[in-house]
């Protein structure tokens, strides 16, 4: 029986992971700062969590020896320059080093479509050049590199078309900077599947996946599409990125996580659909699911409940 190292696998995508991976019979391990975290996934067999933080070096080492696999999830989607870089570079960058020291090669790192050096924002910058540092160590003969590039994740107890979805319960319309760029939604449970069949299958070594679905849909239309699942559509109107950030200051003076900061706002300045040739789900045999046929499934029982 393999053994996987899951990073970030108290987080929504994590717990997919955690989930597919136990079905296919692996044997997992996840980090966590908090047991308690875990609570969602501690009742899977062949799980063991383990209260560590994976940004110390020596912590990481002592985690990273045994496994067949890291798989590395952790990421962020809002903060500043500092921390972007902290989790999206620094980590891999420890993660990197950890493998040559235990010599455990197989690394699985999920990254972001339209990750790129010159992109607009701090979060797609960031990305790119954690990517960078894990495709160096990768060149030197130190990893069997795979990495993931998902569009934005949907799937039940998301951050996104969830929040949409509830704010059209209470608002009487939905004013929304970005309203026009265009996105490849990819639901959770095939990035799951995807992440799983890249740490079976060696042929995925040095390949990098565009994990995105098959509609292609502006985020005004993601926006009504959350709202008509919740039964409650309202009026989606776009605004200029100005007011946008103008919102986004004021979301940053609330407590708790923002629905949309002044990073997220930039890197709406250009579309997160598929541009490349190169491998996607389907060369993993995986038929990726519809945003329109996904959504109001969860959606709705989920304000059923409420």
């Amino acid at each position: 029986m393999k053994n996987a190292l899951v990073l970030g696998g108290t987080g929504f995508v994590g717990r997919q992971v955690c989930e597919a991976l136990q079905r296919a019979g692996w044997r997992i391990t996840v980090p966590t700062r908090r047991a308690r975290n875990a609570q969602a996934i501690q009742h899977l067999p062949r799980l063991t969590v383990l209260e560590a933080d994976v940004h110390n070096a020596a912590a990481l080492n002592a985690l990273v020896a045994g496994h067949d696999v890291v798989i590395n999830l952790v990421a962020i989607l809002h903060g500043n320059a500092n921390s972007f870089e902290h989790n999206h570079v620094r980590l891999p960058s420890l993660i990197a080093q950890a493998c040559r020291t235990q010599g455990v090669r197989r690394l699985i790192h999920v990254s972001a479509l339209g990750a790129e050096a010159k992109a607009p924002s701090f979060y797609q910058r960031s990305k790119a050049r954690g990517e960078a540092v894990l495709q160096a160590a990768a060149d030197a003969g130190d990893l069997d590199l795979t990495v993931i590039r998902p569009s934005v994740i949907f799937g039940a107890g998301d951050k996104f078309l969830n929040t949409f979805a509830a704010l059209q319960s209470v608002l009487p319309f939905v004013p929304l900077a970005g309203a026009g760029t265009r996105f490849q939604p990819v639901w959770v449970g095939d990035v799951a599947q995807a992440v799983v069949r890249c740490a079976s299958d060696a042929h995925t070594i040095g390949q990098t996946i565009d994990a995105v679905g098959p509609d292609v849909l502006t985020l005004a239309d993601l926006v009504r599409l959350a709202g008509m699942a919740s039964g409650h559509p309202r009026p989606v109107f776009g605004v200029p990125e100005w007011v946008g950030q103008l919102q986004a200051g004021a979301m940053a003076l609330m407590p708790g996580e923002p629905l949309m900061s002044s990073d997220n706002l930039r890197s709406m300045r250009v579309d997160n659909v598929r541009t490349g040739r190169g491998p996607d789900l389907h060369s993993l045999d995986i038929t990726p699911a519809g945003v329109t046929a996904i959504v109001p499934t969860y959606i709705s029982a989920r304000q059923g409940a409420a």
